[in-house]
């Protein structure tokens, strides 16, 4: 199963999720999808993680604060779609990798106290916009890989980007239209 996480907010509007549509279907598979922005999700306070913390210690990653969690590790791929927000990414997207990262669920430590991943992912792609050109990969899609590659164990992460999308005199069409051709042409 795909897992579409989409972190998109201009639902009706938004070039990143254009592109995410051309990728799930070039993938020409099944896919789930799940609407950040239609998620509530409970702050992670300190309560939150007490009860996080009890029902981990206790192995019961059938509680339902676990569903996601379980939803992403189950997953043969991950598509991420995120617009670049401020030299990252929207904050529910923050909010969501919060909810996953569950010890003895995405992934676990040695007794070294290093992660080692448990999902079943092989790859993750990264679908992603940007009205300039300052593009720095570290702050959104370089977290995301960190995370997939050393916490989740997924070793394939692969980012399409358009960027300089508003730009005066930018194609904007025509900077879609490439990176359209790009994911065709790499799946």
């Amino acid at each position: 199963m795909v897992l579409f996480v989409n972190a998109c907010v201009r639902a009706d509007q938004s070039r990143t999720l254009r592109l995410a549509n051309v990728l799930l279907r070039q993938l020409n598979e099944p896919f789930t999808e799940l609407i950040l922005s239609d998620i509530d999700f409970q702050p992670m306070d300190y309560s939150y993680l007490q009860t996080r913390d009890l029902l981990l210690s206790e192995g019961d990653y059938n509680h339902p604060m676990f569903d996601h969690a379980r939803q992403f590790a189950a997953s043969d791929t991950i598509v991420i779609a995120a617009p670049l927000w401020d030299l990252s990414f929207p904050a529910m997207l923050k909010q969501y990798f919060e909810q996953i990262n569950a010890i003895g669920i995405t992934f676990k430590y040695t007794e070294e106290g290093y992660p080692v991943g448990l999902c079943k992912a092989k790859k993750l792609y990264y679908v992603t916009t940007a009205g300039g050109m300052f593009f720095p990969e570290e702050y959104g899609f370089g977290y995301i890989r960190a995370l997939a590659e050393n916490f989740y164990g997924i070793k394939e992460c692969i980012m399409f980007k358009a960027v300089g999308l508003d730009i005066d005199g930018a194609d904007e069409e025509q900077i879609l239209l490439e990176c359209e051709k790009q994911i065709r042409d790499s799946i």
